[in-house]
């Protein structure tokens, strides 16, 4: 008999993972990938040492719109749609049992670790967004929950599940230290999403970019970023920052950078029908260059191919009248 987890390669999922491996099922791991979250190295190293096959499944350009955009059940502190989320995958994941001829799903989630999200109404809804009642095994909390269709038809033993509850991670770590877990991330992050900085940027962009595209944002964990009318400015904070704005530049963007000092890649994406006041923009850029106490600084204009469209002279704009940040 087989299941298939979700396995994100933290704790908790590894630890579900071991609890049915040891009443004699075959687990196959499934780590989604979207632009906020997904497989890692960590994830790979954490499946290759419990002995499991792990499956990674982009849903990048459906979870925008499926899940991101108009969850059901709302955001949490942030822009993260964790109960709409949960069931997402879910409902992916029974696609990968039918076709695997596994028999039902299991993730790590403890009830009361996450107050909004793990509650017994939280997971409840889960359910029934999924439409996967009842194959749904929480090996960690299970014997806290009600009894599942494996554990009913036997194919588990209830008794060896478990009762974990709450945020201590006391009984985790214990268990790591019985199935010899030695490697696993803080519990903590993962998610682009719970994170409020992110999150404020990504509202910005669908703001002035409602159908903006997966691909389109991994330009939000770089740089300082401006709001200005319907443009999005982002500066590069270093070499490294400025290379993945010069890469991550789509058609319609613009690259500007001072020609004569040293300093930063922006990226400048539009929005509006509006053309963009370049003559303003470049001033911000050149406030971040080595020219910033120059009476004037060339700036180049360049599409992301790297032709230059135009260069210009402007005057760095005063530290006091930079825009605020997103």
């Amino acid at each position: 008999m087989k299941a298939i987890s979700l396995f994100s390669g933290g704790l908790d999922s590894q630890l579900a993972a071991c609890l049915i491996k040891q009443q004699g099922i075959t687990v196959i791991g499934v780590n989604f990938v979207t632009p906020f979250f997904g497989i890692r190295q960590a994830t790979l190293d954490a499946a290759k040492d419990l002995n499991i096959e792990l499956l990674s499944v982009d849903i990048s350009h459906e979870y925008m719109s499926e899940v991101l955009k108009h969850p059901v059940y709302g955001y949490g502190q942030h822009m993260n749609p964790c109960i709409d989320c949960h069931a997402y995958m879910l409902k992916k994941a029974r696609s990968i049992m039918d076709d695997r001829g596994a028999s039902f799903l299991v993730t790590g989630e403890v009830l009361g670790q996450r107050p909004m999200s793990q509650n017994k109404s939280a997971l409840a809804a889960v359910e029934k967004l999924s439409g996967q009642k009842g194959l749904i095994v929480r090996p960690l909390s299970a014997k806290l929950l009600e009894p599942t269709i494996p554990e009913m038809k036997g194919w588990l033993d209830r008794e060896k599940l478990l009762d974990i509850s709450g945020r201590s991670r006391k009984i985790q770590i214990q268990l790591a230290e019985y199935y010899h877990i030695k490697e696993y991330p803080s519990p903590a992050g993962g998610c682009l999403l719970t994170e409020a900085n992110y999150s404020r940027r990504l509202r910005h962009l669908l703001k002035i970019k409602e159908d903006a595209a997966a691909e389109e944002l991994h330009i939000l964990s770089w740089g300082r970023h401006f709001s200005i009318e319907d443009n999005l400015l982002i500066i590069g904070r270093n070499q490294r920052e400025n290379e993945h704005l010069a890469r991550a530049a789509l058609p319609g963007d613009l690259l500007m950078e001072a020609v004569d000092f040293p300093g930063p890649v922006a990226l400048l994406r539009s929005a509006g029908e509006k053309e963009p006041d370049l003559n303003y923009i470049g001033s911000i850029v050149a406030r971040y260059g080595d020219g910033k106490n120059r009476p004037f600084v060339t700036i180049k204009v360049c599409s992301p191919e790297g032709n230059i469209k135009e260069t210009f002279q402007v005057r760095p704009i005063a530290a006091e009248e930079v825009p605020a940040m997103l």
